[in-house]
């Protein structure tokens, strides 16, 4: 089911002031910026080589990032992303065993084009959590 953690999502304000902060203090380089048109963020990541950390800033209004910066005016971590080999199979798994997964069903995309789908965070200790389908080559 879960076999790797993909990246900790931190939605921040601008990911412009976020990447000099980053790159000042840590001497972290921010990736290229992409957009999620379906998410509504614009989005950039820091590879640690393990895993990534994602920075999100709102691309629109009525996103869940930026209602999430309205409750959170400084930013703050979001979600974490965990590798899953079907997201279809780990839904069907996780919902049989009585947990929610969020959304209708219908695939969403990350912006390199794999599926998610998020977990409730009433089902993992308080903690929204995005599985991330990793194709085998």
């Amino acid at each position: 089911m879960i076999n790797n953690l993909s990246h900790v999502s931190i939605v921040v304000p601008s990911l412009d002031a976020a990447a000099k902060r980053l790159a000042e203090l840590y001497g972290l380089k921010i990736g290229a910026i992409n957009v999620n048109e379906q998410q509504g963020v614009r989005m950039a990541y820091v590879d640690l080589g393990n895993a990534k950390i994602e920075l999100m800033e709102p691309s629109r209004p009525d996103s869940p990032v930026a209602k999430f910066l309205e409750r959170n005016p400084k930013g703050g971590i979001h979600h974490f992303c965990v590798g899953v080999d079907s997201v279809d199979a780990t839904r069907a798994d996780l919902t049989a065993k009585g947990a929610q997964v969020l959304g209708d069903g219908k695939p969403q995309h990350n912006v390199h084009g794999e599926r998610i789908a998020f977990v409730h965070p009433k089902d993992f200790l308080g903690a929204l959590v995005e599985l991330e389908e990793h194709t085998k080559a």
